[in-house]
């Protein structure tokens, strides 16, 4: 329903903070990873028609009583779609140093 949300959210964020985030970290592929999930997002929630061109634009919104379940979409789905993002990019950082860390290491035993 609206689980599209919390990462459209999280990558507007980035791409706001891009500058404050150091350059090792690569905030350019965090922010590339969650636009690309916000758009495969969208066009998954186009093609069930989840979402619609025409206001309120997320079906859910039509009917009062479905609110409830969307909050609920978007807390439970969104949110670990979101964490989920995190945890890749922060696994792509820690595998990258490790990489380099052993490189090094290889490097002063030879």
């Amino acid at each position: 329903m609206a689980c599209l949300l919390v990462p459209a959210s999280a990558a507007i964020l980035v791409s706001g903070a891009k500058k404050k985030i150091p350059v090792e970290f690569h905030p350019e592929r965090l922010e590339l990873m969650l636009w690309g999930g916000t758009a495969m997002l969208i066009v998954d929630h186009l093609m069930t028609g989840e979402l619609v061109p025409y206001p309120p634009f997320l079906t859910a919104m039509n009917n009062p009583a479905d609110t409830a379940t969307m909050f609920h979409e978007i807390a439970t789905t969104g949110v670990w779609m979101t964490v989920l993002v995190l945890m890749v990019w922060i696994g792509m950082i820690a595998l990258e140093r490790f990489v380099s860390w052993k490189g090094r290491l290889h490097e002063q035993c030879e």
